[in-house]
């Protein structure tokens, strides 16, 4: 039976995280100047930490964010689930439900759909509720939330297609 978890896809939707937010977070091409107002942001803030350490921990955390992502992406996770989560151990009628529908519903389009669907759900209410109390803006909220759902909407999509 194959496992729905593909190295290759998490490292790609990792990345994925990245480029998009380079986009944006940029100044000149997307959100970055109303970003860095809103957050009490500074070019020199900016210049003052360590770029390596930033996006290494940015890469590992999208990587870990990953893993509970294709628990929402990929529904061969709950088939998986009702067996104990042991292939080995399962009856042969698993097999043959796997064989029917393990590539059912693995398109980038329902992964996208699962993935916006866990960034609506999932990101906006974090990322609202720490605003809130930090007493950032709307506008704060809505660009930063914006940002993990449509990350988490591509990332969604590559996890589910690439198998």
């Amino acid at each position: 039976m194959e496992l729905p978890i593909n190295p290759i896809a998490i490292g790609v939707a990792a990345v994925a995280a990245l480029l998009i937010g380079s986009v944006w977070y940029n100044p000149k091409m997307g959100f970055g100047n109303a970003w860095m107002r809103e957050s009490g942001m500074t070019e020199e803030k900016m210049k003052g930490g360590n770029m390596g350490i930033i996006f290494g921990l940015a890469l590992v955390f999208a990587v870990m964010l990953n893993f509970l992502l294709m628990q929402f992406t990929n529904h061969q996770w709950g088939a998986l689930g009702m067996i104990g989560g042991d292939p080995e151990n399962a009856k042969a009628s698993f097999e043959a439900f796997m064989a029917d529908y393990g590539h059912a519903h693995r398109s980038f389009g329902h992964g996208a759909l699962h993935g916006g669907i866990f960034g609506v759900f999932g990101a906006l209410p974090i990322i609202g509720t720490i605003a809130l109390f930090e007493r950032k803006s709307a506008k704060y909220i809505f660009i930063n939330a914006g940002y993990w759902i449509v990350t988490l909407a591509v990332m969604g999509g590559i996890l589910c297609a690439w198998h």
